[in-house]
Order: C-alpha cells, then structure tokens, then sequence
C-alpha cells in the first residue's frame, strides 16, 4: 500500500516506471550516483555540491523509509527502517566531518541492497 504512493509521485514527476519494484531499484541506483558525486564535492572541497547531493541522497532514503509496508513486510521492513535511519546518520556525518568514509560505508550498504533488490525480484520473473 505505501509502495503504491512513492510509485504515483513518481510517476506523475516523472517518466513512467513499469513497476514499484522497479522505482525502488531505480531509488537505489539514484544513491549510488549521488554518492558518487557527494564523493567527488568532498574531494574537490565543495561544500555547497557536497550539502546539494546529501540532501537528495537522504530525500530518497526518506522516501524508502516512507513507503515501508509494515504490515506486509513485517520483521524486514522495521530492519529497512533501522537501516536507512542508519544510512542517513552516515551522510550527516559525512557533511559534518567531511568524510569519504562514511560515504564509503552508504555505497557498501546501497550496492548490497541493490544486489539483493535485483536478485529476489528476477527470481520472482523467472516464477511467473
């Protein structure tokens, strides 16, 4: 049910996106390139691109958070929530101290979930 609002707003923002499960992969993809950049800001001492891709990156985290399916997703979905909080946490650290490390430690966690994203949803293709 909450998946089903993160996927209107984007659609009617944006292009059309076949699925929910493909905005989340999208969503993931958006974080591993604004990581990207924010790396690139910190390394060339910019802090207002530094401070812009943050924000975006923590506004999709929010947007993860918020279309959360508690009922359905149970145990998994309270650990989601746990984990992005995290995730945002970093990259508040990261715009404090200015530190690619925690940067490092969101791409690691973004690529893992991307992975898993991708591999439980093509099985789910391959089952139909």
């Amino acid at each position: 049910m909450q998946n089903n609002l993160a996927y209107n707003a984007y659609t009617q923002n944006q292009m059309g996106v076949e699925s929910p499960q493909k905005l989340i992969e999208m969503l993931y993809e958006g974080l591993l390139k604004f990581c990207s950049r924010i790396k690139i800001s910190i390394r060339n001492e910019d802090i207002e691109q530094r401070t812009y891709y943050i924000k975006r990156a923590t506004a999709i985290f929010v947007e993860l958070i918020n279309s959360l399916d508690y009922e359905r997703g149970g145990d998994v979905a309270y650990y989601l929530n746990g984990l992005y909080t995290r995730e945002i946490q970093l990259l508040s650290l990261a715009n404090l101290k200015n530190d690619e490390s925690k940067v490092d430690e969101v791409i690691n966690v973004v690529r893992g979930l991307l992975e898993a994203w991708r591999e439980i949803h093509q099985d789910e293709a391959v089952a139909q």
